[in-house]
Protein backbone atom coordinates (compact mmCIF):
# COMPACT_ATOMS: atom_id res chain seq x y z
CA UNK A 1 0.00 0.00 0.00
CA UNK A 2 0.84 3.67 -0.82
CA UNK A 3 1.23 5.65 2.85
CA UNK A 4 2.13 8.75 1.06
CA UNK A 5 -1.03 9.95 2.34
CA UNK A 6 -0.29 9.13 6.20
CA UNK A 7 3.13 11.29 5.79
CA UNK A 8 3.76 14.38 6.52
CA UNK A 9 4.84 17.20 4.52
CA UNK A 10 7.10 20.18 4.38
CA UNK A 11 4.38 22.40 6.45
CA UNK A 12 1.84 20.10 8.31
CA UNK A 13 -1.48 21.54 9.11
CA UNK A 14 -3.09 18.76 10.75
CA UNK A 15 -6.87 19.88 10.06
CA UNK A 16 -5.67 18.38 6.66
CA UNK A 17 -5.72 15.17 8.22
CA UNK A 18 -8.24 12.56 8.91
CA UNK A 19 -8.40 11.58 12.66
CA UNK A 20 -11.10 9.03 11.83
CA UNK A 21 -10.58 5.76 9.77
CA UNK A 22 -12.62 2.67 10.06
CA UNK A 23 -11.59 -0.62 8.30
CA UNK A 24 -13.55 -3.89 8.79
CA UNK A 25 -11.81 -6.65 10.23
CA UNK A 26 -8.89 -5.04 11.68
CA UNK A 27 -8.79 -6.79 14.71
CA UNK A 28 -8.50 -9.92 12.02
CA UNK A 29 -6.14 -8.16 10.06
CA UNK A 30 -3.60 -7.31 13.09
CA UNK A 31 -3.59 -10.98 13.98
CA UNK A 32 -1.56 -11.87 10.59
CA UNK A 33 0.50 -8.20 11.06
CA UNK A 34 1.46 -9.71 14.78
CA UNK A 35 2.87 -13.29 13.09
CA UNK A 36 4.43 -11.12 10.56
CA UNK A 37 6.14 -8.85 12.41
CA UNK A 38 6.95 -11.74 14.79
CA UNK A 39 8.94 -12.74 11.91
CA UNK A 40 11.05 -10.00 11.20
CA UNK A 41 12.43 -9.51 14.61
CA UNK A 42 13.92 -13.16 14.75
CA UNK A 43 15.25 -12.65 11.38
CA UNK A 44 16.69 -9.23 12.36
CA UNK A 45 17.87 -10.61 15.43
CA UNK A 46 19.77 -13.41 13.41
CA UNK A 47 21.21 -10.94 11.24
CA UNK A 48 22.40 -9.16 13.77
CA UNK A 49 22.53 -5.49 11.69
CA UNK A 50 20.13 -3.63 12.53
CA UNK A 51 17.90 -2.43 15.04
CA UNK A 52 14.48 -0.89 15.27
CA UNK A 53 13.47 2.30 17.09
CA UNK A 54 9.55 2.89 16.97
CA UNK A 55 8.84 6.78 18.30
CA UNK A 56 5.08 7.13 19.50
CA UNK A 57 3.54 10.51 19.95
CA UNK A 58 0.10 11.87 20.60
CA UNK A 59 -2.51 13.42 23.24
CA UNK A 60 -3.40 11.77 26.62
CA UNK A 61 -6.12 9.05 25.68
CA UNK A 62 -4.79 8.62 22.16
CA UNK A 63 -4.27 4.96 22.44
CA UNK A 64 -0.62 4.80 22.89
CA UNK A 65 -0.42 2.20 25.32
CA UNK A 66 -2.96 -0.33 23.92
CA UNK A 67 -1.19 -0.28 20.53
CA UNK A 68 2.11 -1.33 22.10
CA UNK A 69 0.22 -4.39 23.92
CA UNK A 70 -1.99 -5.26 20.60
CA UNK A 71 0.66 -4.90 17.89
CA UNK A 72 3.73 -6.71 19.47
CA UNK A 73 1.74 -9.44 21.44
CA UNK A 74 3.63 -12.00 19.22
CA UNK A 75 6.78 -10.20 18.96
CA UNK A 76 9.53 -12.62 21.15
CA UNK A 77 10.10 -10.71 24.67
CA UNK A 78 13.52 -10.75 24.31
CA UNK A 79 13.50 -8.98 21.24
CA UNK A 80 11.71 -5.80 22.24
CA UNK A 81 11.82 -2.99 24.84
CA UNK A 82 9.07 -0.61 25.74
CA UNK A 83 10.21 2.95 27.64
CA UNK A 84 7.72 5.69 28.47
CA UNK A 85 9.17 8.87 29.49
CA UNK A 86 8.15 10.91 32.21
CA UNK A 87 9.16 14.08 34.29
CA UNK A 88 12.67 14.13 34.09
CA UNK A 89 14.28 12.52 37.10
CA UNK A 90 17.21 15.24 38.92
CA UNK A 91 20.20 12.55 37.55
CA UNK A 92 18.61 13.02 34.06
CA UNK A 93 18.44 16.85 34.49
CA UNK A 94 21.82 16.82 35.11
CA UNK A 95 22.59 15.45 31.47
CA UNK A 96 21.79 16.70 28.43
CA UNK A 97 18.37 16.45 27.29
CA UNK A 98 18.87 13.53 25.00
CA UNK A 99 20.95 11.88 27.25
CA UNK A 100 18.70 9.48 28.88
CA UNK A 101 16.92 8.78 25.44
CA UNK A 102 20.45 7.48 24.45
CA UNK A 103 21.01 4.97 27.22
CA UNK A 104 17.84 2.94 26.64
CA UNK A 105 18.24 2.87 22.62
CA UNK A 106 17.80 -0.71 20.90
CA UNK A 107 20.81 -2.81 20.36
CA UNK A 108 20.97 -4.75 17.12
CA UNK A 109 18.32 -7.27 16.55
CA UNK A 110 16.01 -5.80 18.94
CA UNK A 111 13.16 -3.30 19.01
CA UNK A 112 12.69 -0.42 21.04
CA UNK A 113 9.45 1.49 21.40
CA UNK A 114 9.63 5.08 22.70
CA UNK A 115 5.80 5.63 24.45
CA UNK A 116 6.27 9.44 24.50
CA UNK A 117 9.69 10.21 23.15
CA UNK A 118 12.58 12.96 23.03
CA UNK A 119 10.33 15.39 21.56
CA UNK A 120 8.63 15.81 24.56
CA UNK A 121 11.61 18.19 24.75
CA UNK A 122 10.04 20.32 21.85
CA UNK A 123 6.36 19.55 22.70
CA UNK A 124 5.50 20.06 26.42
CA UNK A 125 8.68 22.10 27.07
CA UNK A 126 7.05 24.57 24.19
CA UNK A 127 3.89 24.73 25.97
CA UNK A 128 5.03 24.89 29.33
CA UNK A 129 8.78 26.91 28.65
CA UNK A 130 9.39 27.05 32.51
CA UNK A 131 10.34 23.18 32.52
CA UNK A 132 13.76 24.19 30.48
CA UNK A 133 14.66 26.23 33.71
CA UNK A 134 15.31 22.61 35.60
CA UNK A 135 17.50 21.94 32.87
CA UNK A 136 20.17 24.43 34.01
CA UNK A 137 21.54 25.42 30.82
CA UNK A 138 23.70 28.06 30.54
CA UNK A 139 22.60 31.77 29.30
CA UNK A 140 18.68 30.65 29.83
CA UNK A 141 17.99 32.69 33.06
CA UNK A 142 14.35 32.90 32.35
CA UNK A 143 11.17 31.72 30.08
CA UNK A 144 12.09 35.09 28.42
CA UNK A 145 15.39 33.56 27.28
CA UNK A 146 13.61 31.20 25.22
CA UNK A 147 12.10 31.99 22.37
CA UNK A 148 11.09 30.14 18.75
CA UNK A 149 14.74 29.85 17.85
CA UNK A 150 15.76 27.65 20.61
CA UNK A 151 12.96 25.03 19.99
CA UNK A 152 14.06 25.00 16.15
CA UNK A 153 17.15 24.55 17.55
CA UNK A 154 16.54 21.66 19.55
CA UNK A 155 14.86 20.40 16.36
CA UNK A 156 17.87 20.40 14.22
CA UNK A 157 20.19 18.72 16.99
CA UNK A 158 17.26 16.31 16.89
CA UNK A 159 17.02 15.61 13.57
CA UNK A 160 20.83 15.16 13.52
CA UNK A 161 20.74 12.92 16.32
CA UNK A 162 18.87 10.71 14.36
CA UNK A 163 20.34 11.06 11.07
CA UNK A 164 23.70 9.20 13.10
CA UNK A 165 21.12 6.48 14.51
CA UNK A 166 20.27 6.03 11.19
CA UNK A 167 23.83 6.01 9.77
CA UNK A 168 24.98 3.26 12.33
CA UNK A 169 22.11 0.79 11.48
CA UNK A 170 19.06 2.21 13.49
CA UNK A 171 15.71 2.13 11.58
CA UNK A 172 13.61 4.77 12.70
CA UNK A 173 10.04 4.84 12.18
CA UNK A 174 7.44 7.77 13.97
CA UNK A 175 3.86 7.96 14.32
CA UNK A 176 1.92 10.30 15.43
CA UNK A 177 -1.62 9.30 16.63
CA UNK A 178 -3.98 12.01 15.47
CA UNK A 179 -6.90 12.37 18.21
CA UNK A 180 -9.92 14.33 17.72
CA UNK A 181 -10.34 16.75 20.42
CA UNK A 182 -14.17 15.71 20.50
CA UNK A 183 -13.18 12.05 20.93
CA UNK A 184 -10.65 12.72 23.42
CA UNK A 185 -13.49 14.22 25.62
CA UNK A 186 -15.39 10.82 25.15
CA UNK A 187 -12.39 9.16 26.10
CA UNK A 188 -12.05 11.22 29.29
CA UNK A 189 -15.65 10.66 29.93
CA UNK A 190 -15.00 6.96 30.02
CA UNK A 191 -12.47 6.99 32.80
CA UNK A 192 -14.81 9.09 34.87
CA UNK A 193 -18.25 6.67 33.95
CA UNK A 194 -16.66 3.32 33.84
CA UNK A 195 -15.39 2.25 37.48
CA UNK A 196 -12.49 -0.20 36.86
CA UNK A 197 -11.34 2.63 34.27
CA UNK A 198 -11.19 5.71 37.21
CA UNK A 199 -7.62 5.32 38.67
CA UNK A 200 -6.37 6.08 34.77
CA UNK A 201 -7.87 9.52 35.43
CA UNK A 202 -5.62 12.64 36.15
CA UNK A 203 -7.29 16.42 37.51
CA UNK A 204 -4.53 17.04 34.95
CA UNK A 205 -5.47 15.87 31.99
CA UNK A 206 -8.48 18.78 32.12
CA UNK A 207 -5.53 21.02 32.68
CA UNK A 208 -3.56 20.07 29.79
CA UNK A 209 -7.01 19.65 27.50
CA UNK A 210 -7.43 23.57 27.80
CA UNK A 211 -4.18 23.80 26.18
CA UNK A 212 -5.44 21.69 23.25
CA UNK A 213 -4.44 24.40 20.69
CA UNK A 214 -1.22 25.15 22.08
CA UNK A 215 -0.08 21.86 21.57
CA UNK A 216 -1.23 21.59 17.85
CA UNK A 217 0.78 24.44 17.16
CA UNK A 218 4.02 22.62 18.47
CA UNK A 219 3.35 19.47 17.03
CA UNK A 220 2.37 21.15 13.62
CA UNK A 221 5.83 22.85 13.99
CA UNK A 222 7.39 19.67 14.89
CA UNK A 223 6.00 17.52 12.52
CA UNK A 224 7.03 19.90 9.75
CA UNK A 225 10.67 20.71 11.01
CA UNK A 226 11.61 16.54 11.67
CA UNK A 227 10.11 14.70 9.16
CA UNK A 228 13.19 13.84 7.04
CA UNK A 229 13.82 11.61 4.34
CA UNK A 230 15.49 8.86 6.92
CA UNK A 231 12.74 9.53 9.56
CA UNK A 232 9.77 10.97 8.50
CA UNK A 233 6.60 11.36 10.48
CA UNK A 234 3.17 9.49 9.90
CA UNK A 235 0.41 10.57 10.50
CA UNK A 236 -2.51 7.93 11.92
CA UNK A 237 -6.07 8.55 12.30
CA UNK A 238 -6.25 7.35 15.83
CA UNK A 239 -9.99 8.39 16.40
CA UNK A 240 -10.68 4.52 16.22
CA UNK A 241 -8.05 2.44 18.23
CA UNK A 242 -8.16 -0.93 15.95
CA UNK A 243 -7.70 0.72 12.68
CA UNK A 244 -4.62 3.28 14.35
CA UNK A 245 -3.26 -0.23 15.46
CA UNK A 246 -3.65 -1.77 12.39
CA UNK A 247 -2.29 1.59 10.14
CA UNK A 248 0.89 1.24 12.54
CA UNK A 249 1.54 -2.69 12.13
CA UNK A 250 0.91 -2.53 8.35
CA UNK A 251 3.55 0.55 7.71
CA UNK A 252 6.13 -1.45 10.12
CA UNK A 253 5.87 -4.68 8.24
CA UNK A 254 6.27 -2.80 4.78
CA UNK A 255 8.75 -0.74 6.01
CA UNK A 256 10.59 -3.60 7.55
CA UNK A 257 10.33 -6.02 4.51
CA UNK A 258 12.24 -3.69 2.28
CA UNK A 259 15.66 -4.58 4.54
CA UNK A 260 14.93 -8.43 3.50
CA UNK A 261 16.58 -9.85 6.99
CA UNK A 262 18.73 -12.74 6.41
CA UNK A 263 19.47 -15.79 8.23
CA UNK A 264 23.18 -16.13 8.44
CA UNK A 265 24.04 -18.60 5.93
CA UNK A 266 26.32 -22.15 7.49
CA UNK A 267 30.15 -22.43 6.08
CA UNK A 268 30.29 -25.88 4.84
CA UNK A 269 32.84 -26.54 8.23
CA UNK A 270 29.91 -25.35 10.43
CA UNK A 271 27.27 -28.17 8.32
CA UNK A 272 30.08 -31.02 8.97
CA UNK A 273 30.45 -29.27 12.90
CA UNK A 274 26.81 -29.55 13.35
CA UNK A 275 26.75 -33.14 11.69
CA UNK A 276 29.18 -34.17 14.47
CA UNK A 277 27.48 -32.34 17.25
CA UNK A 278 23.63 -34.05 15.64
CA UNK A 279 25.89 -37.62 15.97
CA UNK A 280 27.09 -37.17 19.56
CA UNK A 281 23.41 -36.44 20.95
CA UNK A 282 22.27 -39.41 18.91
CA UNK A 283 24.87 -41.35 20.54
CA UNK A 284 24.58 -41.05 24.37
Amino acid sequence: MNWENYQTTNAVSLKGYKSLETIENAKKELKKVRKELAKLQDAMYAEHKHSVLICLQGMDTSGKDSLIREVFKNVNANGINIHSFKVPTSQELSHDYLWRHYIVLPERGKICVFNRTHYENVLVTRVHPEYILGENIPNIKSVNDIDDSFYHQRMKQINDFENHLVANGTIILKFYLHLSKKEQKNRLLRRLDIPEKNWKFSAGDLKERKLWAKYMTAYEDMLSRTSTPNTPWYIIPADNKETARLRVGQILIDSLTKYEFKYPILTDIDKKELNIFRQELKNE
